[in-house]
């Protein structure tokens, strides 16, 4: 199974913050959304991304004043990102590895679309489901 699959089940809209927003706008937005993460993007390119985790930590560390702090202080810029010809396979792998929950899909250098762990999770019992009715529909004869 490819990303683009993934994509074609749950939908290609994906919620993004410009990274000059606030930290407190950025969690307003998350709750809006009921999402865990944000693609920072600047003039249609992905400049960052953003968790509740980077939230979490970075409040931690500085307390309520980051609240006014804009987003390009907190995103991650190293952002990993897949193409819809991926395999989820090798999503998962890499998202297991690097400990990503949300890779941004990239098509011709623009943002394509959002994958979740859960969505790699979701995609991967489909195709364990399938697999074992086609495995039971053999052994059966039918």
């Amino acid at each position: 199974m490819r990303i683009s699959d993934v994509l074609r089940g749950k939908g290609d809209a994906v919620a993004t913050v410009d990274p000059a927003t606030t930290v407190g706008g950025l969690i307003g937005e998350l709750a809006r959304h009921n999402v865990g993460a944000m693609v920072v993007v600047d003039n249609d390119a992905v400049v960052g991304i953003v968790s509740e985790r980077d939230i979490v930590r970075r409040l931690n560390e500085r307390g309520a004043e980051l609240l006014n702090d804009p987003v390009s202080q907190i995103m991650t810029t190293s952002v990993v990102t897949c193409t819809p010809a991926d395999s989820v396979d090798s999503l998962a792998a890499t998202m297991t590895e690097r400990r990503i929950r949300h890779m941004p899909v990239i098509v011709d250098g623009r943002l394509a679309g959002i994958v979740s762990i859960g969505d790699v999770v979701k995609s991967r019992i489909t195709e364990l489901e399938s697999d074992r009715e086609q495995l039971a529909s053999y052994i059966s004869g039918s």
